[in-house]
């Protein structure tokens, strides 16, 4: 990765700098209008700028040009949007004013603003947009104190502060940047997990605070320029997230964010996606500073094909690779089928190749389902022998929106099953992980879960939800792998190649419940209450069951919520 951003990057900067169009940021991870996006892709049906958005996040230029249309579909035919809708839309627009092109903004600004400098508009602290700059900055705050029964330590807390910028330069070159300071005494079962995987969920590096709570930063940025009208270039460190569901199989936001470069096709009903990282294999004591860590790659295409109005297809393939700290160049072929690649480099790397699909139904309905395939031996599966390396994954779910015609109550279901050893491979670099943490699913492998989603907004400054998350996973014993836990080389299989079902081995069970209300008191920032139970039997002993109840109250400003949802 090193030589991409030597000569790579700086090469495309030198070649197309006259070819430069419009340019736009991304909508951020979690972004509190990805709900209401969501709803228009279904109310609408047939968006094409929706229905390709499989890769997230989403750019906002897009993200407005659909909210536009909704807007004038639903002042032609007066009942698409519900009230609330409205109001989403609006501070949809409000929040990516950049690219707004309706006449009337004027309910995008303060009536009254701090020293004719601050909070000129409403969505942010200080905005600049002149012909050839837009420019915003923002505070970023989240606060938080817990409950947890049952637990004799410290009260728990969540304490968030930092700043986000995001700007273009004449609609050419654009840019973003977020830094936040963390420090955080999660649940008990947050506490061990950040033991077992010496790393923050979701983060990477930490330093101990205070005895049982952590302290890490977290910093993500990007450049980002469209050449040929067609191509979107983004280089940067962040995370991204391939899926229509709750879950993704292929990548999704769950690990550390890791250098990238991200290039971008939308062309007619097509959308062709080439993501290259950088990446860190496992590593001991990885939170101890003073180190250099070692690296490791990966290389993503997502092409993502709108068959019919109402039916999106993709296509994904992946290789995870370790190299002495350099890329493999052959990777870079943007149109080449990696697994073909990888055979030519002598079939020692990790790949992967899946297939995604979603339908838009009745302007109400959406289903949508995964199939990631690590390995796959037609002859082995035919004859049920539970061969190991017959490695895959599955999920299919739906969405269901004003369910029982009851305007913004959506409901969402989902299942997702992973086969043993699915992700792992024969050496420890090239499994499919990054800075001690799945790419994928938080549970690694070995498992089946079934997802339920409750939301409802009866007014446009409360939101409710409700979560339930239920899952069986085969654990890895110290003397067995049973194919959970995909650091572990798959090589290593006391139990032989066959008798492997799903889940494999002792089954640990697990229950995770979440009520959440949140309500907000100015744009962008919102008092939130939840409860969050959480079951969990480990199938070995009962002194590895866990049980939690713990209950929260915060206050959030411009940034995502932080979940424990495993």
């Amino acid at each position: 990765m090193q030589y991409i951003i030597k000569t790579i990057v700086p090469l495309l900067f030198l070649l197309i700098p006259f070819g430069l169009l419009a340019q736009s940021t991304y909508l951020p991870q979690g972004n509190k209008h990805q709900p209401f996006l969501n709803r228009l892709e279904i109310l609408l049906q047939s968006n094409d700028d929706l229905n390709l958005s499989t890769v997230k996040p989403l750019s906002r230029r897009f993200a407005v040009r659909a909210a536009e249309y909704a807007d004038s579909v639903h002042k032609a035919s007066g009942n698409l949007l519900s009230k609330v809708d409205e109001y989403n839309l609006r501070s949809l627009l409000m929040n990516n004013s950049e690219w707004v092109t309706v006449a009337d903004t004027s309910d995008f600004y303060s009536k009254r603003s701090i020293w004719n400098t601050f909070y000129k508009t409403k969505a942010n602290l200080l905005e600049v947009n002149t012909k050839d700059f837009f420019f915003t900055v923002n505070p970023v705050l989240q606060a938080g104190l817990s409950a947890e029964s049952d637990y004799s330590g410290d009260r728990l807390f969540l304490n968030t502060r930092g700043i986000t910028v995001r700007g273009m330069i004449a609609k050419k070159i654009g840019f973003s940047a977020y830094m936040t300071d963390n420090q955080e005494r999660g649940p008990q079962f947050v506490q061990e997990r950040i033991i077992r995987d010496d790393a923050v969920p979701g983060y990477g590096f930490y330093k101990d605070f205070k005895t049982t709570a952590t302290d890490y930063l977290d910093a993500r940025g990007s450049i980002n320029f469209t050449a040929a009208k067609y191509l979107d270039f983004q280089f940067g460190y962040d995370k991204h997230f391939i899926g229509n569901g709750y879950r993704s199989f292929f990548l999704s936001d769950f690990s550390n964010s890791y250098l990238f470069l991200k290039i971008n096709t939308r062309i007619w009903k097509f959308n062709y996606t080439n993501i290259f990282t950088e990446l860190v294999p496992q590593t001991i004591n990885i939170s101890t500073g003073n180190k250099l860590l070692d690296k490791k790659y990966a290389a993503m295409h997502h092409l993502s094909m709108d068959v019919t109005k109402w039916l999106n297809v993709g296509i994904f393939e992946a290789v995870v690779f370790g190299r002495e700290n350099h890329f493999e160049f052959s990777y870079l072929n943007p149109v080449i089928f990696l697994r073909l690649a990888e055979q030519q480099n002598g079939s020692a790397d990790n790949a992967f190749v899946g297939i995604d699909l979603k339908a838009n139904v009745a302007k109400r309905l959406q289903f949508y389902g995964q199939m990631l395939l690590d390995e796959l031996v037609v002859k082995e599966l035919k004859d049920g022998n539970g061969w190991w390396a017959n490695k895959f994954a599955i999920q299919m779910g739906g969405k269901y929106i004003n369910a029982f015609s009851v305007k913004n109550l959506d409901l969402q279901g989902e299942i997702n099953l992973v086969r043993p050893f699915t992700y792992s491979h024969f050496d420890s670099v090239a499994n499919y992980t990054h800075y001690n943490q799945p790419m994928a699913h938080p549970l690694g492998a070995n498992f089946v879960e079934a997802i339920g989603i409750v939301r409802y907004q009866p007014h446009p400054k409360w939101t409710t939800s409700a979560r339930l998350i239920v899952w069986k996973q085969g654990t890895d014993t110290a003397d067995s792998n049973f194919g959970s836990n995909i650091f572990i080389p798959n090589r290593n299989r006391p139990a032989g190649d066959y008798g492997y079902k799903l889940p494999n081995g002792p089954r640990a069970t697990g229950v995770n419940a979440q009520l959440l209300v949140s309500y907000e008191v100015k744009e962008n920032l919102f008092l939130e209450a939840s409860a969050l139970l959480r079951n969990y039997k480990s199938g070995v002993g009962s002194l590895a069951d866990r049980n939690s109840s713990v209950i929260t109250a915060g206050i959030r400003m411009n940034m995502f919520r932080r979940e424990y949802d495993y």
